[in-house]
């Protein structure tokens, strides 16, 4: 007797393989435990068992078997530890990129291009006639060869200056960009995980550029009690810390960043919860939790004028709502002549990307 197994028809799962379905799980899993391999697998182990998701021909132990077979852990340490690849790291980020575009409508924006066309280094679908002064290697020689078989006939070929088609390039502006992110513990307070879509938002931007805009920059700045440098492939890792929120710690890491650009297009993405509660005068902390301390607020000031002086924009997005956080943000965004998004948590990842990609039809000379 023919037995058949019904299941809830998920129209995003057409085609996928047991292994590449549970992949998709187990990628989002891992951003939530900050690539924590033993944590993802005990949470899948208890999702298995809540909602079925393995069936008798293919378990929980296939799937561990598949990530090895295919790279996507490494269990060859000292003490047996079982840890992600590289090639995990970059699925989490591709992951992140498909979740935040796969929310964004599409738009002609973001193409990354000045409207100037010319010498260039992205190719223009378009093509015209050939004109006085356009170069050989402007010639789409393939166009303009049907047009002289054409014209001319294949028998008695020919090629004339009215059968040359011309394909232009376009000018992409190039931009440096330094992304900083809020580690500090009210990041996770209040029961409100806000690390999270801030790591999402920060792996998805960083693979939108290494895969679309080669030539641009992307730096990621964290900062607590202190600021510091981190690499695209320690994202999936990053954790809030018992810190404080030393904004001017991190406005100016990213700004001695930023000067060793040679691109004259930059800026700041800075993506915090709360206000500035942290300064360092030589090797003392001076730190003030209560309300917005002037001393902190003057510094920070100080940092938004250096920066619109250098024509660097800041555009701050405040996952808070807290009436006296957003008039700080306001005063802020004014002196540096930035621009500043009281975003959601599940609306961050459309303002950031939105803002880059829009940001990127403007040249700054």
């Amino acid at each position: 007797m023919n037995f058949f197994q019904f299941s809830k028809f998920d129209p995003n799962a057409q085609g996928k393989s047991p292994f590449e379905t549970l992949l998709d799980l187990f990628l989002q899993l891992l951003t939530y435990t900050n690539g924590d391999f033993n944590e993802a697998m005990q949470w899948m182990n208890e999702l298995d068992k809540e909602y079925k998701l393995t069936n008798n021909e293919y378990g929980i132990g296939d799937f561990i078997d598949d990530l090895k077979a295919k790279g996507y852990i490494d269990d060859k340490h000292v003490k047996g530890e079982i840890k992600i690849t590289s090639k995990t790291e970059q699925g989490i980020r591709k992951k992140s990129l498909e979740e935040i575009f796969g929310k964004l409508k599409k738009t002609r924006a973001g193409n990354h291009q000045t409207f100037k066309p010319g010498g260039g280094d992205e190719i223009n679908p378009e093509t015209r006639p050939f004109q006085f002064g356009d170069t050989m290697e402007q010639i789409d020689f393939t166009n303009s060869i049907r047009n002289a078989q054409i014209n001319h006939g294949i028998d008695s070929f020919k090629m004339q200056e009215d059968d040359l088609e011309i394909r232009e390039t376009d000018f992409k502006s190039q931009t440096s960009t330094v992304l900083m992110i809020d580690i500090s513990h009210s990041m996770i307070l209040y029961g409100e995980d806000r690390i999270t879509p801030a790591k999402k938002v920060a792996m998805a931007l960083s693979e939108l550029i290494q895969t679309k805009y080669p030539k641009d920059t992307l730096d990621i700045v964290v900062f607590g009690n202190d600021a510091w440098t981190i690499e695209i492939k320690d994202l999936p890792y990053l954790q809030v810390g018992p810190y404080h929120t030393n904004t001017v710690a991190g406005l100016e890491l990213a700004m001695d960043l930023l000067r060793k650009r040679r691109n004259p297009n930059k800026q700041i993405f800075m993506i915090t919860d709360g206000k500035p509660t942290c300064l360092k005068v030589g090797k003392r902390y001076y730190k003030n939790s209560w309300g917005v301390d002037r001393k902190i607020l003057n510094r920070c000031m100080s940092l938004a004028t250096q920066c619109k002086k250098l024509k660097i924009p800041i555009t701050t997005f405040m996952i808070a709502s807290d009436p006296y956080l957003q008039r700080f943000v306001q005063e802020f965004t004014e002196t540096n002549n930035g621009k500043a998004f009281f975003a959601s948590l599940d609306k961050l990842g459309a303002f950031i990307f939105k803002d880059f990609e829009s940001g990127k039809r403007k040249t700054v000379y």
